[in-house]
């Protein structure tokens, strides 16, 4: 009995130091994993967590760490008609990312939770709810500011403008305000306004221009045959081999009212040399097919003859057309002296004494023999009256000196 009592102890005893040591291996395996597990855990605790991108080129290098740290939160889902796989989180996540901007770029002083929005996958056709982008969230790249916000310059100029019209409509110029002198009254219209421009008319003695120059040297609705009073105006050409010497290319005549009798262009004699068209507005094709000089001229002198004939410088008229009239039936508008003193010359040219006296342009380009004769007739009818009772007077003091010289003593 006391052989087994013996056997036994020592059996226990064996049972014992063998779990006292599995005891002692399994404390220092957990010791040893703890450490380990500590050692792994502990650079864990002291890494910071990612912050946010603070730039747009962070954004891209730091995407696929973002890609993975969502996969790696958000848990695989089941569904009713299948499972949700990792493909299907991601193009969610992408089609998310696109509406939504970059954490760096919000604005940091409204802050708030983020709306949940529902996101329908494509393949598996199950809702993630993902964070919607905030409504404060700012785009990558600053917004522009809207048209209406920005002023219109034109806009602007515009308001500018109608109060300066404004302020000019309430203070209408005086004569007062136009105290020069010598300049152009369609200057002044452009610059200080149609009143500004009819005083300086008003005080230089000039009337308005008309806009169409036909209506203002030729009478509407008026007699359009021949008249007592006639003017004539020619155009010549070049013939010599310097195209200096002369021949007659177009003949216009037209009555006291401006109307046109006449007008007819004349088949040259000779060979042009110069057609001047820069001055006459001859062109070979116009008097290609002309009159013959020697009906011309039989036609003219019909129309002349017993009337009075307006022209400037009219001695070249009649000289080119082999014609003469009696000097007491001449009116020319480059002798009559009040035109002389007006332009400031002793042979005004036709051009200045229209520009001077009825405020007209005329032969701006290519010359027009009509026209010239419509001008130099509007020209004597604005004088008509004093200058035949200047004639008539004239002639009354020569009339009583030849009566006193025939007187016997």
């Amino acid at each position: 009995m006391s052989k087994a009592k013996e056997k036994k102890a020592h059996s226990d005893a064996k049972m014992h130091k063998s779990t006292a040591k599995d005891k002692r291996k399994k404390f220092w395996i957990k010791h040893n994993l703890k450490k380990k597990s500590e050692k792994t855990a502990a650079p864990k605790k002291n890494q910071e967590k990612p912050q946010p991108p603070q730039e747009a080129q962070q954004i891209s290098a730091n995407w696929k760490s973002l890609q993975q740290i969502l996969k790696t939160s958000q848990p695989e889902k089941k569904h009713q008609n299948g499972v949700v796989t990792k493909k299907n989180q991601e193009n969610a996540f992408k089609n998310s990312s696109t509406n939504s901007a970059a954490p760096s770029q919000r604005d940091p002083g409204k802050t708030g939770k983020q709306k949940i929005v529902p996101v329908v996958s494509k393949e598996a056709g199950v809702k993630l709810k993902l964070p919607a982008a905030s409504v404060s969230q700012r785009s990558a790249a600053p917004k522009r500011k809207k048209d209406s916000e920005i002023p219109n310059r034109e806009q602007t100029a515009k308001k500018m403008k109608k109060k300066n019209i404004s302020l000019v409509e309430e203070r209408k110029p005086t004569e007062e305000d136009l105290w020069f002198d010598n300049v152009d009254p369609d200057d002044i219209e452009e610059t200080m306004g149609a009143e500004a421009a009819e005083i300086m008319r008003k005080k230089q003695g000039i009337r308005k221009q008309s806009k169409d120059k036909e209506s203002s040297l030729v009478k509407e609705k008026a007699f359009d045959g021949l008249t007592r009073v006639v003017a004539i105006d020619c155009e010549m050409v070049g013939v010599s081999p310097d195209g200096e010497d002369s021949i007659l290319a177009r003949v216009s005549l037209v009555n006291q009212f401006g109307k046109c009798i006449y007008d007819k262009y004349v088949k040259p004699t000779e060979e042009v040399t110069d057609y001047r068209t820069a001055v006459s507005g001859i062109r070979p094709e116009d008097i290609k097919d002309g009159e013959d000089i020697q009906t011309v001229q039989r036609e003219v002198a019909n129309i002349l003859q017993g009337r009075i004939v307006v022209g400037h410088a009219i001695h070249n008229d009649l000289k080119i057309l082999l014609l003469d009239h009696p000097k007491k039936k001449i009116r020319d508008t480059q002798k009559y002296k009040p035109f002389r003193k007006i332009a400031k010359s002793g042979r005004p040219s036709l051009k200045v004494l229209c520009k001077e006296v009825l405020n007209i342009k005329v032969q701006q380009g290519e010359h027009s023999s009509v026209q010239d004769a419509q001008a130099t007739m509007r020209l004597y009818t604005l004088v008509k009256k004093q200058w035949e009772a200047e004639i008539k007077a004239g002639k009354k003091n020569k009339d009583s000196e030849e009566k006193k010289k025939r007187k016997p003593r």
